[in-house]
Parts: structure tokens; sequence; C-alpha cells
């Protein structure tokens, strides 16, 4: 007969380490800790619940913009996101793994290229094609791995003829396959996912990938992503 271990042996929660305070996920800082706070009520409730919330509060309530973005370590920092209120999928996706760990929901940052259909043709110049480099979150909830996109907002969508993205917690939340209606993305290669944001891998690959757009340790100043799409809006 098997004697049962002694508590001091029982196995350790295997994604403990995925929801502690990293140096780009700085949950730990006022700042984070205010945006939290200003979307969750009651931070002991369901975590489903807070996760979807903080995912609507991140994709509405940070403007995705990709010029003039800050790439060096500290504009991509969560906490750096949460006080600029700007940013682009390397940005949001980072500031939505430091949130849902600040409730202590384990999540991983995902990185890997995707194929864009819709980008206004500035973008596409700068971006030196049609292929971008893209970062998202994963989370773990009701004992699963679901990824979540809270990249573009709500109105950039609307001016780009897209739908937002929805959330639920249960289910993978990905960019509309191309194809299918309001689609603008497709999935060409998986980097695989990270515990942090791992900032040599990701400036090497975007300096690798698109190396006109990368000024130093910023993007191309000067236009927005909303202007851009104002021509097709109105037209």
């Amino acid at each position: 007969m098997t004697s049962p271990l002694p508590a001091s042996a029982a196995p350790l929660d295997p994604f403990l380490h995925l929801t502690r305070p990293t140096s780009f996920l700085d949950y730990e800082t006022d700042a984070v800790q205010e945006f939290v706070d200003h979307v969750v009520d009651d931070r002991s409730a369901d975590r489903r619940t807070n996760a979807v919330k903080l995912y609507y509060a991140v994709r509405d309530t940070v403007d995705y913009e990709v010029y003039g973005a800050d790439l060096s370590v500290t504009g991509l920092k969560a906490s750096s996101t949460a006080l600029a209120r700007s940013g682009f999928c390397l940005h949001k996706s980072a500031l939505y793994a430091a949130a849902v760990r600040a409730l202590g929901i384990p999540s991983r940052l995902v990185y890997g290229d995707v194929r864009n259909h819709l980008a206004s043709p500035r973008l596409l110049a700068h971006i030196g094609g049609d292929v971008f480099f893209h970062g998202l979150t994963q989370v773990y909830l009701e004992g699963a791995w679901v990824k979540a996109t809270p990249v573009f907002n709500k109105l950039l969508c609307k001016l780009y003829g897209m739908q937002a993205l929805e959330f639920d917690g249960r289910g993978d939340s990905l960019h509309h396959p191309y194809g299918q209606e309001g689609g603008a993305m497709e999935f060409v290669k998986d980097h695989g996912t990270f515990d942090d944001l791992p900032y040599e891998f990701v400036m090497a690959s975007m300096r690798r990938s698109h190396p006109r757009f990368v000024e130093g340790d910023g993007t191309v100043s000067g236009g927005s992503l909303a202007d851009e799409a104002e021509p097709a809006v109105k037209a």
C-alpha cells in the first residue's frame, strides 16, 4: 500500500510561475493596479468574468496605434501601456497578460506571423509587405488555455469595416480567418509561447521582418491608422 505524500512533498501548481510579475508584465506597479481596479469591482469574483472584463478594457480603452509606438524596454512594459493608453499588439497583449496575472490568473504571451489583408497602403509600404509580426495572449481559465487578442479597438474596427473580436473566456479569440465576412487576418507562422515578453527576440523579429518600420527603439513617426481609414469610409 502506497503511503500518501507528506504535505511538503505535494505537487506544486504547475502554473504558479505564470501568475507572478515579471520585468515586462509588471502588475505590481501602481499603473497596472489602477488599471485593474478601474475595471474589476471584486477581485475575488469569478475569474472568467473578470478576465472578460479586462479583455474589453484593454481592447477598447487602449487605442490601437502603430505609428510612433515606443518599442524601448520601458515602452513595452505593461505599466507604460497602462499609462499611455496607446500601442499595438505587442503592447496590448503584454498589458492584458499582466492585468489577469494581477488577479492570480495564469497567462502567457504568444507570437506569430500573420498575413494582413486589411491595411492601408502607407502601412503596407512601411511594413514591407502584408506579413506582420504579431502578439497575443493565452490565459488559463476553467482548466484550459484559451487565446485572447484584445488588440483592435471597436472604433478602429468600425473605420476599417471589420468586426471587433469578442471573447467569452471559453473559446479562442483570434482574428477572423481570411475569407469569412469581416475577415482580415491569416496566420502563417507560430513562434510559440513565452512566460515574459522576450525583448531581444521581439526586436530582432521586428527589425528582420520590418526594417523600414522600426526606427531605433520606436516605430515610424507621424500618421494615424484612424486617419488612413477615413478615405475608405467616406467613399
